[in-house]
Formats: structure tokens, sequence, C-alpha cells
């Protein structure tokens, strides 16, 4: 399976600026590591250019992150390096994810850590960071772990507040995991946000489980005091 190829991921990648968490401190007590490192660790989300492009430049060019060549050397050891400095970048996390898919190996070639090591620093490092959870969970669905999958779309659909990217993302997500109840329950949010995609709407659709949102009843009109006085 394609994964990158995936509507939810696409979507989820083209809202990365669109909601802002705060930052959580680092959770010990993981066989993955801690995410250290001689420059950083920064939270990708509110790095600065200069941070951003001092890595990138020299260890996440497009080049990299499109499996084609490493930038200072092998592209396992750049996607790692991005990875030490912004555990939560989720471009290279996905570009982690798919060198493994491509290699057919886990970890990659040249690198110390699992895929599944490197979603959970990040979560660890930033745990509200809810583009990371969906990735991770895209993640698992791929791996046939469905339950651990839904633990991360449950924490995100309960966090999701007024994002209507987050919550349409999720829904797709939920549909791939085959709970279309939830799929429907997070198009719904979506739509009521003003959210303009119909992909997920269609896909309910296709899946015989498409239902239009129940309207609101109006509040009942409160009698004035004369009209009210009035009555025998």
């Amino acid at each position: 399976m394609n994964f990158v190829s995936r509507a939810a991921i696409a979507l989820v990648l083209s809202a990365l600026s669109a909601t802002s968490w705060a930052q959580n401190p680092l959770e010990p007590g993981s066989s993955c590591g801690a995410p250290v490192n001689s420059y950083g660790p920064f939270d990708y989300r509110s790095a600065n250019q200069q941070q951003r492009s001092l890595v990138e430049n020299a260890h996440f060019t497009l080049a990299t992150e499109n499996l084609v060549r490493g930038t200072s050397g092998h592209i396992g050891k750049d996607i790692a390096y991005t990875l030490a400095v912004f555990p939560n970048h989720p471009r290279a996390l996905v570009s982690m994810r798919r060198l493994a898919d491509k290699e057919q190996r886990d970890p990659p070639t040249q690198v110390a850590l699992s895929v599944e090591c490197w979603f959970e620093r990040a979560i660890r490092w930033r745990n509200t960071d809810l583009v990371v959870r969906m990735l991770f969970a895209d993640f698992l669905l791929s791996r046939k772990r469905s339950p651990d999958a839904l633990a991360q779309l449950d924490f995100v659909s309960e966090r999701a507040a007024d994002n209507p990217f987050t919550h349409y993302n999720a829904g797709l997500l939920y549909l791939d995991a085959q709970v279309p109840d939830k799929a429907l329950r997070q198009a719904h949010r979506a739509m009521a946000l003003g959210f303009p995609r119909t992909d997920l709407r269609d896909r309910l659709s296709a899946a015989g489980r498409w239902q239009e949102p129940v309207a609101e009843a109006p509040p009942a009109p409160v009698a004035s005091a004369a009209s009210a006085a009035s009555q025998p």
C-alpha cells in the first residue's frame, strides 16, 4: 500500500500550521531513548525559520525527503539527524516511514531506531501534537494495529477543539480503521466548522453510512410578561 497517497495524510500535512498547542515536558522511561542532540531539540511547530533552515538545508532537502539521495551523506542518517533536532518534524517522520517501507527493513539502513520509536519519541516530546498522532495512527493501521491506532485517534478527536482540518482528517482515518460511526461524527464536526472538502462524506455515502446532521430545534419563544398576564 502506498500510504503517502492517502487523502488523510495529504490533508494532515497541509494543516501543519492550523493549530498551535502548549508544549509539554518530556516523559522519562522509554526504551526508545530521549530526544537529545547537541543542537536542539526544538518543537518543529514553534521553531523559527533560521532554526528550520539550518537543519533542513543541510540534512532534509527535497531530494532527501523524497528518498532520492542524502544531503550530507546517507539518506537514513540525514532523516535521523533531522528528527534528532526536531522530534516532531511531521514530514521527516513520513520520510522515515517511507524509507523503511522502501528498504523493507525497520530500522532502515544506518538508522538506530525503528519507525515506531521515532513516532513514540515525538509524542513523548510534545504529547499534544495532534498531527504527529494522526500520522502515527496511520502507521499503526498499516501494521494492522487498529486498537492502538484508535487510541491515538480518540485522543485527537477529543482535543481538536474548533480545528476543522483535524476533525476532518481524524474522520478519514476512522474510516480507514473501519469505524464509520466515529468517521461520521467527525465529518459532521468538520462541516459545522465550515470545512469545504467532501471526500469524507463521499466515502461514507459510497459505504452506505452517510447521514445528514440532525438540525437542532430552535428554542421555544419566551412569552412576554404582558401576554402571560392576559392568559386566563
